[in-house]
């Protein structure tokens, strides 16, 4: 019998850990280059228009969407993250809400749809469509929207816990402090893995698997360029520009993405559009 991988409950349990609340409240700008290349290329065009950011966490974004534009939307599905980002950004427009349903937020309205931070692998390939879906309906006609997802050609899909072992060097102390650090990390993250791997799945085009952040803690989809190509087309989406982690070149058709960790997409919704439904 197949088993539906359960990945909002594993990810929601990692999301209100002390390890997700202290990683998401460390002062960070840009998670890479990649990113930074992708909001420069949208906020020209974006300037003092309406945005929706989704998925802010503990609110890593909020300034630099702000900088952008202050006429600005951000929305989490973890109370916890939530309260932090009010607390540090108490005049900021938040609301807690799953990415899967914002009936809630108006039709074509906001120049700038994003979901950054790979925010959007943390649920399965069904759930992902759908919050894609949402994302075009709230984008107005000619809007763009910039997300960023795993590479499953990509070094984090090969990792698992004999990373954590170790690598040997002949300074004792550096040395000695790796393996102090194996055995704190050891642990908890077999434990994870070992608990997480009987929910890996392969798909076409994308696969499921146990990702090395939060000691091997969450669980979330990697995808190939061609298959998150192929899914934009068939909502309708036309992709303008893909990013990788690696430095700030738009990633050409004929370049070898092996070693890229994620991806960063930019897609615009078609000028004449026609209304799309709300999720029910």
């Amino acid at each position: 019998m197949s088993i539906r991988p359960p990945l909002d409950r594993i990810n929601r349990r990692a999301w209100n850990s002390r390890d997700a609340l202290r990683e998401f409240t460390r002062s960070k700008t840009w998670t890479d280059p990649g990113e930074q290349a992708a909001f420069a290329r949208v906020a020209v065009e974006c300037r003092d228009q309406p945005l929706l950011d989704i998925g802010i966490g503990a609110g890593r974004t909020i300034p630099l969407m702000m900088q952008i534009s202050s006429d600005y939307t951000g929305i989490d599905y973890t109370a916890k993250l939530l309260e932090q980002s009010r607390a540090r950004f108490p005049d900021a427009r938040l609301y807690h809400m799953d990415a899967r349903d914002m009936s809630t937020l108006p039709s074509s309205h906001y120049a700038l749809t994003t979901f950054s931070w790979n925010g959007i692998d943390c649920v399965t390939g069904e759930d992902r469509l759908l919050i894609l879906r949402e994302m075009s309906r709230v984008t107005r006609p000619g809007g763009l929207i910039l997300f960023s997802s795993h590479n499953r050609d990509g070094p984090g899909f090969r990792q698992n816990i004999w990373q954590l072992m170790p690598r040997f060097t002949l300074n004792p102390l550096r040395y000695g402090w790796r393996i102090l650090r194996t055995l704190r990390t050891f642990p908890p993250a077999s434990y994870n893995y070992l608990r997480h791997v009987r929910f890996h799945r392969d798909y076409p085009g994308y696969s499921i698997r146990t990702a090395a952040a939060h000691d091997f803690g969450i669980l979330i989809v990697y995808t190939t360029l061609a298959e998150q190509r192929r899914q934009l087309a068939s909502l309708g989406l036309i992709l303008e520009a893909v990013f990788g982690s690696r430095d700030d070149q738009p990633i050409a058709d004929d370049t070898s993405t092996r070693d890229v960790w994620w991806f960063h997409f930019i897609a615009r919704k078609p000028r004449g559009s026609p209304p799309q439904p709300e999720s029910k």
